[in-house]
């Protein structure tokens, strides 16, 4: 199953909509199913527990809901692109504890730094992180799962090693980037803003620029690409590189949120961050699925968590949920994958 462009990319930039042909607007009929089922599921989850305690939806605790999803939005958005290619990246939890530690670190030196300057260092130091898994594999050809399961224990030894068992703490950190992880606009959090944009353009980039169609045309099938004349390398490598960036960004904002930062800050993350992506309805062989629906699922898996209490039902439980999700979402794709399949060979056999 694919998401080939509906028509050649154009030569530069964003491309205007064209006619869409019956296959490719099965294919989008599809993510638009799938991520509806997501959206479902989550508003039968609120709905039942806001049916057994009212206070479930409480400013403060979707304000927590949303604080929570957060984080796990932006690795997922970066996470989604990268498996989009038919790649994964396991090395974004500690990417993110590395760009929170150094994030703490700056600030708690020069307290009086402006906090974008600290947002872009945070997203520079993650790019580059990115840009050593997206060169080996790109360059090496390099498996993605070999080379960023070396890089997660590299990337979180360098962590140890410069933290030495140091934390830092919220009253290291200047009283305007802690604000800045818990202040509101209208009600809503800033950091939820962060995760907005960051969705929004990568949404729009994947849709409607070529670049960003090529990397399911790449995912899809990467030998083919090349004969297309798509540079798969260098996509992989910058793909990468992104996750990385937004890794970096997590990491940030990781640091604005809990003030409280040692070399344990993402520990485990990426499990949550595939699972959260796959949940979402990405295809983990690539070539299939978007942001919006890894975004729906971070929102959903944190959403389970803070609902399994509520409900009575122990919380150790959650990880069950998480694995029957999963499996239920592999189990969806395949089969929408066969059914694609038949449709579309039903269709070339009435052209006949």
């Amino acid at each position: 199953m694919t998401a080939l462009p509906t028509a050649p990319p154009g030569p530069t930039g964003p491309t205007a909509p064209t006619e869409q042909s019956a296959p490719t607007t099965a294919v989008h009929r599809v993510f638009v199913v799938r991520e509806l089922g997501i959206a479902l599921a989550l508003l039968l989850l609120v709905a039942v527990t806001f049916a057994t305690n009212t206070r479930f939806l409480s400013a403060q605790n979707v304000k927590d809901l949303l604080l929570g999803s957060t984080i796990l939005a932006i690795l997922a958005v970066g996470q989604a692109i990268v498996i989009i290619t038919r790649n994964v990246d396991l090395s974004v939890g500690s990417i993110l504890g590395l760009a929170a530690f150094a994030t703490g670190t700056m600030l708690q030196s020069a307290p009086g730094l402006p906090i974008p300057v600290a947002i872009v260092v945070g997203m520079a130091l993650g790019a580059a992180c990115g840009a050593v898994n997206g060169g080996l594999i790109a360059a090496a050809r390099v498996p993605a799962l070999v080379v960023t399961l070396g890089t997660l224990y590299v990337f979180r030894g360098i962590d140890y090693t410069w933290a030495t068992g140091r934390q830092i703490n919220a009253a290291d950190m200047p009283h305007g980037f802690l604000r800045m992880g818990n202040a509101s606009i209208l009600g809503i959090p800033v950091l939820a803003l962060f995760a907005v944009v960051v969705l929004v353009a990568a949404g729009l980039f994947l849709r409607w620029y070529r670049s960003g169609r090529e990397l399911y045309a790449i995912g899809s099938d990467p030998d083919a690409a090349r004969l297309y004349g798509i540079p798969v390398g260098r996509r992989v490598f910058w793909a990468f590189v992104t996750s990385g960036a937004l890794a970096g960004l997590a990491g940030v904002l990781h640091a604005a949120r809990f003030g409280t930062i040692d070399a344990n800050a993402g520990l485990g993350q990426e499990l949550n961050v595939v699972a959260a992506v796959v949940v979402g309805g990405v295809a983990i062989f690539g070539g299939s699925g978007s942001v919006y629906g890894a975004a729906l699922g971070a929102v959903l898996l944190t959403t389970i968590g803070s609902a399994l209490p509520v409900l009575g039902i122990n919380p150790f439980w959650q990880r069950a949920a998480v694995g029957a999700l999963i499996l239920a979402a592999i189990g969806l794709d395949r089969s929408l994958a066969v059914r694609m399949a038949r449709r579309l060979r039903g269709g070339s056999d009435r052209g006949r």
